[in-house]
């Protein structure tokens, strides 16, 4: 009886140790998995060509900002900014819209602004693994694939933060160029 006992408790321990592993440090690790594999079949298929729109806002505004990123063959081509509608009351004509071609990308000169920084959707994806669904204390982590499969929310917010606490990324379409 004993030694049935022993066994029991091993297996149960053994099977308790085996199932914990690295990925209990990421959260949403099989979403994000079959959401990058659906990526790198959209890479593919688009030659590594498209494009995608960032979208953000916040509690303290009665508007929002669009950032749409393109990409060319892997290289990222455009940044093109703009405020969504009511903005033109509170910020500056010449800041309302705005665009950075090849070689102004992610410049200084729109540093300080709302706009999302470019990067590929391969950096994102990156991100979202390194940075953005590591399991955190006192935080809450976020992961959604409405782009057809392709990441569309990915972040953290921290426990008890009142305003404008999300940190990653939130994106309204992904297309083809």
């Amino acid at each position: 009886m004993k030694n049935r006992l022993l066994v029991i408790t091993l297996l149960l321990l053994g099977s308790i140790i085996s199932s914990c592993s690295s990925d209990d440090d990421f959260n949403y690790q099989s979403d994000f998995e079959n959401s990058h594999n659906t990526w790198l079949n959209f890479k593919e298929s688009s030659n590594n060509s498209y494009k995608y729109v960032v979208s953000g806002g916040s509690v303290f505004t009665t508007y929002g900002w669009e950032t749409t990123i393109k990409i060319s063959n892997g290289v990222i081509v455009e940044r093109s900014f703009r405020y969504t509608a009511g903005a033109e009351d509170f910020i500056p004509v010449d800041q309302l819209e705005w665009t950075e071609n090849e070689n102004k990308i992610n410049s200084p000169e729109h540093e300080n602004t709302s706009a999302s920084t470019a990067l590929t959707l391969d950096e994102i994806y990156e991100k979202a693994e390194q940075e953005w669904l590591i399991k955190r204390k006192n935080a809450t982590s976020y992961f959604e694939s409405e782009n057809n499969g392709l990441i569309s929310t990915c972040g953290y917010t921290k426990k008890n933060c009142l305003d404008d606490c999300f940190v990653g990324i939130t994106i309204k379409n992904i297309v083809t160029l």
